[in-house]
């Protein structure tokens, strides 16, 4: 399968932070982002909320600029992180922006990190290489009701 460089790139520093524990939700310079960027917290001022995908007046200068980081665009990054903190349990709601959870450990970060090569995945147009279905063959069907 043929993949992007940022593609790649993104992969490769996501792996090493989750394999050398440096992969925190809760620090700018070490979330999915933080590591795609190479552990700089720049992008944080792309939004005025942590989890929100609402790009505020700089966010939106580098987007129309059609300014990269990375590869990414300003509005890909915070797709990026908030599918990582949904995907490690945070509660993302319009009260409040952001819900921690009480506890987090290894799997949440696991999950986390899937949904990031998911969403990486549909970004640059290719299936998802975390999905186990083709492996076994699985599709998706609906089970209609027996009565």
């Amino acid at each position: 399968m043929k993949t992007s460089f940022r593609f790649e790139s993104a992969i490769n520093k996501l792996y090493t932070a989750f394999h050398n524990k440096t992969l925190n939700p809760d620090d700018c310079k070490q979330c999915a982002v933080g590591n795609i960027l190479d552990n700089k917290d720049n992008w944080k001022h792309l939004t005025d909320f942590h989890g929100s995908t609402q790009l505020n007046y700089v966010g939106l200068v580098h987007q129309n600029l059609g300014r990269r980081f990375n590869g990414y665009t300003p509005v890909e990054l915070l797709q990026i992180e908030r599918a990582f903190l949904i995907g490690c349990g945070y509660d993302l709601t319009t009260h409040k922006p952001l819900f921690k959870p009480e506890t987090l450990d290894d799997s949440d970060l696991f999950n986390g990190l899937c949904e990031v090569v998911a969403l990486l995945c549909g970004l640059d147009g290719i299936r998802d290489i975390m999905d186990c279905s083709v492996l076994f063959g699985f599709e998706k069907r609906t089970l209609e009701p027996q009565y």
